[in-house]
């Protein structure tokens, strides 16, 4: 059914007339549409289902865009970013252009949906302002990454677990904790790699992240175990170029306290959860969109 959805998609751009935004989107890689499969294994293959899937992976789309701006990113699975081929001004524009017919399309299928994946995308919008305002300095707090990370990836993936739960009139609160649990580790383990995938399997430059100003949970855990003369040398490293020793010092430390390994088993940890809910639901074909959410390369 997922080509059910890309026609939806592509019914959807065709409806706004207008040939350089359909062009546009013609260079936009195919994701593997894990938010897709999530609504159409929980809601079934009906219309609403497969609008509802069209919709969130376009303003699924739209986030990413938008992030190639913010990050000044210029790859997108290994290939060139709308940014790099056409300029900041059209990656923002053809972002806005999928939002706005995103939440046209969302209106004509539940109300209530409506609501869910609306706040989803203002909470989506507030994780993208904290990532950015947390990479100004280091950032010390799990706290204030879990709440950023939650709010940037698992706050859409929870409301397509739970609006699938709505249209398919299961009881929605233990989809809605599956979706948060696994959008989380998603994210988690999103940010791991980054650390331990080699430059051609991103995308782009490993260790990237930190570089960029990013303290995900493995520099977190790591600033934890350092004494005070490492922990000042790994702040002085941040947000900057490293070489090739300041490199293999962060990874030295990482490897001294098992820092991946805990990070790993952390999201691990919440996939087990999210599938044992599945699992007392009755639905255990769910199992592996949370097995691919962290079982992958990039």
């Amino acid at each position: 059914m997922l080509r059910a959805v890309e026609r939806k998609i592509e019914q959807f751009i065709l409806e706004l007339d207008d040939d350089n935004t359909v062009m546009l989107y013609k260079k936009l890689p195919v994701g593997k549409r894990l938010r897709a499969k999530l609504i159409l294994k929980i809601a079934g293959e009906s219309l609403s289902a497969i609008k509802l899937s069209a919709v969130v992976e376009m303003i699924h789309l739209a986030s990413l865009l938008h992030d190639d701006v913010i990050d000044d990113a210029y790859v997108r699975r290994n290939r060139p970013s709308i940014n790099a081929l056409y300029g900041n001004k059209s990656a923002i524009m053809l972002g806005d252009i999928l939002y706005s017919k995103g939440f046209y399309e969302l209106n004509n299928i539940d109300s209530k949906v409506s609501k869910i994946v609306s706040n989803a995308v203002t909470q989506l919008s507030l994780g993208e302002q904290a990532d950015v305002l947390l990479a100004n300095r280091f950032n010390s707090s799990k706290e204030h990454y879990m709440k950023m990370i939650y709010q940037k990836t698992a706050s859409l993936i929870e409301a397509c677990a739970y609006s699938g739960a709505i249209l398919a009139n299961k009881n929605p609160i233990p989809y809605q904790t599956y979706g948060r649990n696994i959008g989380i580790a998603f994210q988690i383990i999103d940010d791991i790699l980054d650390i331990t995938s080699s430059s051609d399997t991103l995308g782009k430059p490993s260790m990237h992240d930190f570089v960029e100003g990013k303290t995900t949970l493995p520099y977190i855990y790591l600033y934890e175990k350092l004494n005070n003369d490492d922990k000042t040398k790994l702040i002085s490293l941040h947000k900057k170029e490293l070489s090739s020793d300041e490199l293999n010092w962060i990874l030295a430390g990482f490897k001294e306290y098992n820092i991946i390994e805990k990070c790993i088993k952390e999201a691990q940890t919440l996939v087990e959860e999210a599938l044992s809910l599945m699992n007392k639901e009755g639905n255990i074909s769910l199992q592996k969109i949370a097995k691919d959410m962290i079982d992958r390369e990039f």
